[in-house]
């Protein structure tokens, strides 16, 4: 029977697009946006970044105390490809920021650097200096809309497993696979089939197509008949969509 679910939960979206965000900002009450260097949301539920140590974020929540300070964390999520519209999503996690003490930079700095191994961690105790957000709650929003989610829900969440390698999945499939991409493209409605056509976002559970019409840019979700287990099963899942005979005998997309 097809799985009932056709996507992931919001919960896991925000999860996933915070992994795949490159750009993120710090914004604090009074004081201009601070950019962020690294960023990494952690299991427990609260995001380490890192801002320039001579920044006034850094001060601000140097001088807040245990409380720490009101802040929002906007990420932006963009495509791996040349489109018209890069953005695929923002998120923005909103709560309060703290400072992390001096004696414990390092250690927090080798910590996320197991789970994320930024360049930019190196400058930490140097030119950056790692901060906490304790979040409060977080909201994510694309072509479908806004949602958000509670913190609890993005506590108990997992970005998709097969988020590191979608940038290269779908570059290989916009450059290298047209045939499949336009086979894919006779499940758009007719109004949708006319138009620049690239995959925009794929995950276990599905595929998302970027429409680049004249009156706009349109995206529109494909679900497979199974979430997908491993990359083969992820191959085999999209070359279906495409309507591949060759099931039996699948080369790696």
């Amino acid at each position: 029977m097809p799985n009932p679910t056709v996507a992931p939960s919001t919960a896991e979206r925000v999860r996933s697009a915070c992994a795949h965000a490159e750009q993120a900002v710090l914004a604090m009450p009074g004081i201009d946006p601070t950019p962020v260097s690294v960023h990494h949301l952690r299991q427990c539920g609260d995001a380490v970044i890192a801002v320039p140590t001579a920044s006034m974020a850094a001060v601000l929540a140097a001088n807040s105390g245990d409380a720490g300070a009101p802040a929002v964390l906007e990420l932006t999520d963009h495509s791996p490809l040349t489109l018209r519209e890069p953005v695929r999503a923002l998120v923005w996690l909103r709560g309060w920021v703290r400072t992390v003490p001096k004696q414990a930079q390092r250690a927090l700095a080798s910590e996320v650097a197991a789970d994320l191994p930024h360049p930019g961690l190196l400058d930490v105790g140097h030119t950056a200096t790692l901060l906490r957000v304790v979040i409060n709650s977080a909201v994510m929003a694309d072509s479908t809309g806004a949602e958000s989610v509670c913190v609890d829900e993005l506590r108990l969440a997992e970005p998709d497993p097969f988020g590191e390698l979608e940038s290269a999945w779908l570059q290989h499939m916009d450059a290298d696979h047209a045939d499949v991409v336009a086979q894919l493209a006779r499940h758009l409605p007719p109004r949708l089939q006319r138009g620049s056509i690239h995959p925009l976002a794929i995950d276990r559970y599905g595929l998302t197509l970027r429409i680049e019409g004249t009156d706009g840019d349109h995206d529109f979700r494909l679900p497979f008949n199974a979430p997908a287990e491993d990359i083969e099963s992820l191959s085999r899942a999209v070359r279906t969509l495409a309507g591949c005979p060759f099931l039996n005998g699948l080369r790696r997309i």
